[in-house]
């Protein structure tokens, strides 16, 4: 693999996500034994049997997402925090960011790298106990899924607030979920990817 560049992902001058990337670095949210590899284009392994996904796609993902400042953002399979602390970047520190991960260990250690990041307006947090992200009144206004699901689970389609977007992966299709102001549920395919599973039992 060759080393991720600001021009794997066209862009341009003003692109947030880009800066986003630029601005955190994936290193502070990899196993120490990881570190050597951070700027390389590939999933890498964070324990567990899980990984910290390669960078083009976290990329992908976060253009599909358009995240606005001063959003509310759900960080769904959040791992080692990095895409909850690149989600906290692009909303500021008028936006909220929360990210949930299931695996205690890794939940723990993500929380902790998510508040070295210095964001304050980010937290991670364990997966509670039978729920599927994190009910909030009125919903989020953008939801990000980092783990595969059998089928588009409502619990997570209810969670999506009026006006608000989802993106997540779907077998191996990545699917963008937009809710319309009126409550009308409206979903795109947006290519193909492979991700770990997502436990919603």
């Amino acid at each position: 693999m060759s080393p991720v560049r600001d021009d794997a992902v066209p862009v341009d001058g003003h692109d947030a996500v880009a800066a986003a990337m630029r601005a955190v670095d994936r290193r502070g949210f990899l196993p120490r034994a990881q570190r050597a590899s951070a700027a390389f284009d590939q999933p890498l392994p964070i324990g567990h049997g899980q990984t910290c996904s390669q960078p083009s796609t976290v990329a992908a993902m976060l253009r599909m997402l358009r995240v606005p400042r001063g959003a509310a953002v759900l960080d769904v399979g959040a791992g080692s925090g990095w895409t909850t602390a690149l989600l906290a970047h692009l909303v500021g520190p008028e936006g909220e960011v929360l990210g949930v991960e299931r695996i205690a260990d890794i939940a723990a250690w993500g929380a902790a790298n998510v508040a070295r990041a210095g964001m304050p307006w980010a937290r991670l947090v364990p997966a509670a106990p039978g729920v599927l992200g994190s009910p909030r009144p009125g919903g989020w206004s953008r939801v990000l899924v980092s783990a595969s699901a059998r089928s588009l689970p409502q619990e997570l389609v209810d969670q999506v607030a009026p006006r608000g977007r989802m993106v997540i992966p779907v077998g191996h299709l990545m699917i963008v979920l937009d809710r319309d102001a009126d409550g009308t549920v409206r979903t795109t395919q947006e290519g193909t990817y492979s991700f770990v599973p997502l436990v919603e039992d």
